[in-house]
């Protein structure tokens, strides 16, 4: 499950302003490398949406099935928030829905040529 943690405004590349919701994911413990200790995270990532800043806003804290994973992109720069440290990334987080579950139904026909069900 992830959970809508909040809404931001962006623009397109023709300027124009679109609503994408933040998604967090569930609570994950995570071994340092530098350290050796665990520490506590979640994954996060935008999705765009077609809401308006009230609709998005009413989205705040609802629940929706699936994960955030690791997903390969092209190389970026980001810029660390705490350090203002320049890294180069290759990889973002997106949103992931649970598989759709769907019934498969198996149909044979019978030597005779009558329908059977399998």
């Amino acid at each position: 499950m992830v959970t809508v943690s909040g809404y931001a405004v962006k623009q397109n590349q023709v300027g124009e302003d679109f609503i994408v919701l933040i998604l967090q994911g569930d609570l994950e413990l995570v071994k340092s490398k530098n350290t050796g200790n665990f520490y506590a995270t979640t994954k996060k990532c935008t999705i765009s949406s077609t809401f308006n800043e009230q609709q998005a806003a009413a989205m705040v804290g609802k629940q929706i099935s699936g994960r955030i994973q690791k997903e390969a992109c092209d190389p970026y720069e980001f810029v660390v928030p705490e350090t203002a440290e320049i890294v180069e990334m290759n990889y973002r987080w997106t949103y992931v829905p649970d598989e759709v579950k769907t019934q498969h139904h198996e149909i044979t026909f019978s030597k005779n040529g009558s329908l059977v069900e399998a």
